[in-house]
């Protein structure tokens, strides 16, 4: 009886698998590292503040443990008090936001191309940018009353100008250069407009729009102070009145995530129109 030899080349060797084990195991360090330089400060802050306050290294009746917040969270949300909070909050900041989108881009837009506009309406919009939405906002209240309105009409003044001044800045940084080109091949201002000025403008326009979501966030708690009974502006003064920390510092969690989400969303949405632009 004779026995072939087995072909070497058909056994299972491991070795073979040790290149892409290291490549993993070097992705996962590079991953870990790159989170770490990100996020560790954070970390290393919220567990400064969890063992400050729970061993009495930080006043606790102040700056509570992130567990009792989380807590006192968990609790408003699943008792269904925050969620109406946020609805009527997102209700405010949301309309305010959109009619100053609705405005301010179209008018930048406008005053970006036509010099004369904007030398004529400038003055004014620079005036009015550099007087503090908070100090008219008793002039607002006189003219509309204490109602949604005098609220909604504050945040949008305050959201208006980033939007509209990086929509002008926008088109004004356009090219010269791409719009003679466009002209000298015979296309019409129209399709200018649509096809080289517009485009270019986009990412000036996205800036704005990520400083106006922040700047509505932050007039929204202010708005919510002052003749309201209902929102988390409401809601974190509310709780401090009645020294209920935890939950002001829940309502105030609150707000930063839902600036979060939106910066989130509207840079998401920049990168999904805007691809050919480096924005890194």
């Amino acid at each position: 009886m004779t026995f072939q030899s087995l072909d070497t080349s058909s056994r299972v060797r491991p070795v073979e698998a040790l290149p892409g084990a290291a490549t993993l195991r070097r992705g996962v360090v590079a991953s870990s590292r790159t989170i770490l330089r990100r996020y560790g400060l954070l970390a290393g802050f919220l567990g400064l503040w969890q063992i400050g306050s729970t061993q009495g290294w930080i006043n606790p009746t102040v700056f509570p443990p992130l567990d009792a917040i989380l807590a006192a969270l968990w609790q408003g949300l699943s008792g269904g008090a925050l969620l109406d909070d946020i609805a009527i909050s997102l209700q405010r900041s949301g309309l305010a936001f959109a009619a100053a989108v609705g405005l301010g881009i179209p008018l930048g837009l406008f005053m970006g191309q036509i010099r004369s506009v904007e030398q004529a309406l400038d003055p004014i919009l620079q005036f009015f940018r550099q007087t503090s939405a908070l100090a008219l906002y008793p002039v607002f209240i006189l003219l509309l009353g204490l109602g949604e309105a005098s609220k909604v009409f504050v945040i949008f003044w305050a959201t208006l100008f980033p939007i509209l001044l990086a929509t002008i800045g926008g088109v004004k940084e356009v090219d010269r250069k791409l719009i003679e080109m466009a002209a000298t091949f015979g296309a019409s201002r129209a399709r200018i407009f649509a096809r080289v000025v517009l485009p270019a403008a986009v990412p000036a326009i996205f800036v704005g729009l990520r400083l106006s979501a922040t700047t509505a966030l932050l007039l929204l708690i202010a708005a919510e102070m002052i003749g309201a009974n209902k929102g988390l502006g409401f809601q974190v003064m509310n709780a401090q009145y009645n020294f209920q920390i935890p939950q002001m510092f829940a309502a105030i969690l609150l707000l930063a995530a839902l600036g979060l989400a939106a910066n989130a969303i509207l840079v998401t949405l920049q990168r999904r129109l805007c691809r050919w632009a480096d924005l890194t």
